[in-house]
């Protein structure tokens, strides 16, 4: 079986692995205050080009969503996020558990615009009733989108402008950071983002690390007793070095790119082969995400030899499915997938 479900498949990179190894036995302080953590920041900073950033070290995605958004968030304020937001579909009510209602708007493609954050915030502050209604109080997207679709800068230009005008944090989601960094038409860079949003977060679990996400934080009021707020959450890990010398790995010299640039690569391969053979796309992905739209049987045929992820039914013979590939992903794989589709299709049409 060969797996296209989701890019942490794979363990970690072989570097993370040897260097976890090689520091096994040194004795260092706990909790992320340690060498370790200390240079990995020191590395992202360098990378954000904002010395005066304040970044940590949590495990996972959605631990790193609820720690940030309930720490910016009154009680009486929600999040606004894209009706197919992360944190609307996939962390099973996470942010709702914190006391705090995801104020969705919706989206065709996963990306939200500038306009209809306006729209939203006038709405609210104009209802005769407002005070009665949950108050929206950040914004939240993902780059890439849930869909894989990417922000350019432009768009991110204009919606952190609404955002400031109306005192909304702009809080991005980056678990897959990296696939969008390396996207083919990408044209913003880690400063760039740094320089348009108020925090976020760097993935590491789905590129590259065994587990962890870094978060980064720009806007001062934000960062006062956050780590008072990520032991709360369960998040401040005793042997926090664990996670430091697997971002000081990714950071030291552009690994973590590099291995975003080969998944995106081999997500291209799979899109390209793919539109060759007339295939379309449920969305305009640059990223190691793919949603090709294929014929049922057709997947029923795939799913003997591949794993790949349901995404949506178009119609009663077709569905878009994701095939989602890694910074590990082997290009035989991708060639073999590549070839049992044309084969497929070829003998139907023969």
């Amino acid at each position: 079986m060969i797996r296209f479900e989701c890019d942490y498949t794979e363990g970690a990179h072989e570097r993370i692995m040897t260097r976890l190894v090689e520091t096994n036995g040194e004795q260092t302080s706990g909790y992320g205050t340690d060498e370790h953590c200390a240079l990995a920041r020191s590395y992202i900073r360098q990378a954000c080009e904002r010395e005066d950033a304040d970044v940590h070290f949590l495990v996972g995605g959605t631990q790193t969503n609820l720690t940030v958004i309930s720490s910016i968030l009154r009680p009486h304020q929600g999040v606004i996020a894209a009706v197919s937001g992360h944190i609307a579909v996939h962390e099973t009510g996470a942010i709702e558990a914190t006391g705090h209602k995801v104020l969705t708007l919706p989206s065709d493609d996963g990306k939200i615009t500038a306009e209809q954050v306006r729209e939203l915030y006038e709405a609210h502050a104009n209802d005769a009733t407002a005070e009665h209604c949950v108050q929206p109080g950040m914004v939240y997207i993902s780059q890439p989108s849930e869909n894989g679709t990417v922000y350019s800068k432009t768009e991110l230009e204009a919606l952190y402008q609404v955002c400031r005008e109306h005192a909304l944090p702009l809080f991005i989601d980056g678990a897959r950071l990296g696939y969008a960094l390396a996207a083919r038409d990408c044209d913003m860079t880690l400063a760039d983002l740094a320089r348009l949003c108020d925090v976020f977060y760097i993935g590491g679990t789905k590129i590259g690390a065994l587990l962890g996400e870094a978060v980064v934080i720009l806007k001062e009021e934000l960062k006062r007793d956050f780590r008072y707020l990520i032991k709360q959450k369960g998040g401040l890990l005793a042997k926090g070095r664990l996670l430091g010398i697997q971002f000081e790995m990714l950071f030291e010299d552009g690994l973590y790119l590099d291995i975003s640039r080969h998944a995106v690569e081999m997500a291209m391969m799979i899109q390209d082969a793919l539109k060759a053979e007339g295939i379309a796309f449920r969305y305009a992905s640059p990223t190691n995400q793919q949603f090709p739209i294929l014929p049922n049987h057709l997947l029923d045929f795939l799913r003997d030899r591949y794993s790949f992820s349901f995404w949506e039914k178009v119609d009663e013979a077709h569905s878009a499915v994701r095939f989602c590939t890694s910074w590990a992903t082997r290009q035989e794989h991708v060639e073999q997938l590549i070839r049992d589709i044309r084969q497929y299709s070829q003998s139907l049409a023969g």
